[in-house]
């Protein structure tokens, strides 16, 4: 398997969605879809990073990495949200959503982003060192339901930056509405 990560062009933007529809199915699929043309468009999102994976030249995957921020804290912390990851039905469990996040936050952190934070399967993303947000001190946008806590997750960049911060993480204007924060 000759797999590739690289920055995502304007060009490829039918191709993702098609792989986003694919993997999330076509209601949810065409949401989020359109969640990553908005935030693409949103400059609140940025600094943002937005990678594919391809397989001999054909996208397989993509990931997307917005800015955000620490509310009521001393000093500006460089965050980001991980939201969407997608990889194509017939490429799942080959390790390519894997190599995309790991792609991601190395990017991440030669670019000085210290939290990257996620709501996602709580069994998937610890794999990659990804832990529980909400008892390091940090809550989601939005309410996230107890029985679901587990899935609003962090990961520090850069050594000792959760025991020392706290707080709301507020995000792009284009992921802050509520029906972005259910899991």
């Amino acid at each position: 398997m000759n797999l590739k990560v690289r920055k995502a062009f304007k060009s490829d933007r039918q191709e993702i969605s098609d792989i986003v529809i694919a993997a999330f199915g076509d209601v949810q699929g065409q949401e989020v879809s359109d969640l990553i043309t908005d935030l693409l468009a949103d400059s609140s999102a940025r600094p943002l990073v937005s990678l594919v994976a391809t397989i001999d030249d054909t996208i397989v995957g993509y990931i997307l990495f917005t800015n955000a921020h620490i509310k009521h804290f001393e000093r500006n912390v460089s965050s980001a949200i991980l939201a969407p990851l997608s990889v194509h039905p017939e490429f799942q469990n080959l390790g390519i959503g894997g190599r995309l996040i790991k792609e991601g936050l190395k990017k991440l952190k030669t670019m000085g982003v210290e939290l990257v934070f996620v709501l996602g399967h709580p069994g998937y993303y610890p794999k990659y060192g990804f832990s529980i947000a909400g008892i390091n001190g940090f809550d989601a946008p939005y309410p996230i339901s107890p029985e679901n806590s587990g899935a609003w997750m962090v990961q520090e960049l850069h050594a000792g930056t959760v025991e020392d911060v706290s707080g709301q993480v507020i995000c792009a204007e284009a992921l802050n509405d509520p029906k972005y924060w259910r899991e």
